[in-house]
């Protein structure tokens, strides 16, 4: 057994079973040995939809995935969606390949500083130093992806590691993966701001917004009379109809301080206090009104079902019974499209216990409003903010959840940096609606444009912001890539053509023309 061998053994016996590869020379005995029958090899185009691609299957799954990545000018191509996924505490194992050591000294072409590439996106960096340690190192890796919040680790595979013969393998002594108990004064303390009647919003994030953490949550808003919220961007939630409903703090700024000002204490759930996504002119960043206090209930790495338990026993509602979003049927919206209409349609035909990938930017920000009642499904946002993570992310989560239809929503502009998706699902068969929303242009950057207070852009701004010359073949684009694609432009088209897209197993996109 070489090394490459014995790092993929070590990776499927730590349960990590998939790869998202984008391979170059310095990875071939890496390759060799993806053909351990444990270890599935998912072949991207680009390294930021292999890197994207880990991240959707980590959202879906909460176990990491690996990716294979080509020294460090892969590394260097993943990076934006490294992180998104980061900043959404996704675990993945970055395998990224590097020169041997008796040839780098010679200082090839593609020599560069991985360990100063990754270690700002990563939380656990480490070059493997001999054939013979690189399973503990592959074990350590996965430990380290695996913690709660998910962590990023990028091991550096070295060729001559790579090929040589390992030993026996030496790992580590497992540990399951824990989660924090919260401090039991902070319940307490929590316990008593809820008593007090004041008006209070609890900001769930990450593990709270699904599963038994939304489910208590629930509990304690019923007991208190607290609202249940979340920032605008998380990475996952489960909503619709039959589930704990959250509100949703706006994305602009004059709109989420409207929202806050009523709130005398915010609670903190697996996240920090609203802030702005940007820096703008005259406006704040953080955006809780003046006297409003900020109580961290649960941090990052703490267990939220368990400090919900707590806190519920704390207020003596261990018998509260939650409020569930009622189902609400929405008629199938006709005439232009806009973003009311593409909600409607939205709500309409999402079918039971889909993912839904959300980069609609401009597009689909009155989506979430209108899509309360829709049949249950899970919502994925960009955490990150690094545009081109949908398509990746929603290749991803079909890989983890083939029972399950996913809907990707993406704007035409992000949609170009990682397109290449769409060659994989078609080669994966992947069962995912692309639903690209094609006005011609970044629109969210002309609305930012007026928010900086830049002015009225000129000629030459707005040539930096449109890409209608030429206009982008979003059919020819996806037929290129062997998924079958439409173009709709009326609310009632866009519906069919979403309901058309889950009749058939395999990858569709609808090109929506606003």
């Amino acid at each position: 057994m070489n090394g490459a061998e014995s790092l993929v053994a070590t990776l499927v016996g730590q349960g990590v079973d998939i790869c998202f590869a984008n391979p170059g020379t310095s990875e071939m005995h890496f390759l060799a040995a993806l053909e351990n029958p444990g270890m599935r090899s998912v072949l991207c185009l680009f390294e930021g939809v292999a890197t994207g691609a880990a991240d959707g299957w980590y959202r879906m799954k909460d176990k990491p995935a690996a990716t294979l990545l080509h020294l460090g000018p892969g590394l260097a191509n993943g990076l934006a969606n490294i992180h998104n996924a980061k900043r959404a505490s996704s675990g993945m194992v970055n395998i990224v390949g590097e020169h041997s050591a008796a040839h780098l000294k010679y200082d090839p072409p593609l020599t560069s500083d991985i360990e100063g590439l990754a270690r700002p996106l990563s939380h656990w960096v480490r070059r493997a130093g001999s054939a013979d340690a690189i399973a503990w190192d592959a074990a350590q890796a996965v430990a380290a992806a695996s913690a709660h919040p998910g962590q990023v680790a990028t091991l550096i595979l070295p060729g001559d590691t790579s090929w040589q013969q390992a030993g026996t393998p030496v790992l580590p002594t497992p540990a399951a993966p824990t989660r924090k108990a919260p401090d039991a004064a902070r319940i307490e303390h929590v316990a008593r701001v809820l008593r007090s009647g004041e008006p209070t919003l609890i900001i769930l994030a990450n593990k709270a917004t699904r599963g038994a953490a939304l489910a208590r949550a629930g509990r304690v808003a019923a007991a208190t009379g607290a609202r249940l919220g979340s920032q605008f961007f998380t990475a996952r939630i489960e909503r619709g109809a039959g589930r704990v409903p959250i509100e949703r703090i706006p994305y602009a700024v004059a709109q989420a301080i409207a929202f806050l000002k009523g709130f005398r204490h915010i609670v903190t759930v697996e996240t920090r206090e609203p802030v702005a996504f940007f820096s703008y002119p005259d406006k704040p960043s953080l955006l809780k009104a003046e006297g409003t206090l900020v109580h961290p209930l649960v941090e990052a790495d703490e267990d939220s079902e368990l400090a919900f338990d707590m806190l519920l026993e704390a207020l003596g509602a261990t018998n509260a019974r939650p409020a569930l979003q009622p189902r609400i049927e929405t008629p199938v919206p006709t005439g232009a499209l806009n973003p009311a209409s593409v909600a409607r349609a939205l709500a309409a035909a999402l079918p039971e216990h889909c993912i839904l990938v959300d980069e609609s930017l401009t597009t689909g920000r009155e989506s979430m409003g209108l899509t309360m009642g829709a049949l249950p499904h899970d919502l994925i946002n960009n955490m990150g903010g690094s545009i081109g993570y949908a398509t990746p992310v929603a290749t991803g989560a079909a890989l983890a959840c083939p029972d399950r239809r996913v809907f990707c929503m993406v704007g035409d502009g992000s949609a170009m940096y990682t397109i290449q998706s769409l060659w994989t699902q078609a080669r994966e068969d992947l069962d995912v609606t692309t639903i690209i929303f094609a006005n011609n242009s970044y629109a969210i950057l002309k609305a930012e444009y007026a928010n900086m207070g830049a002015g009225v852009p000129g000629a030459r701004a707005l040539s930096m912001i449109d890409i209608d010359r030429p206009r982008i073949d979003w059919q020819a684009m996806a037929k290129s890539m062997g998924v079958p694609a439409v173009a709709v432009d009326t609310a009632e088209g866009f519906h069919r053509a979403m309901v058309d897209s889950t009749r058939e197993p395999g990858p569709r996109l609808i090109e929506v023309r606003l």
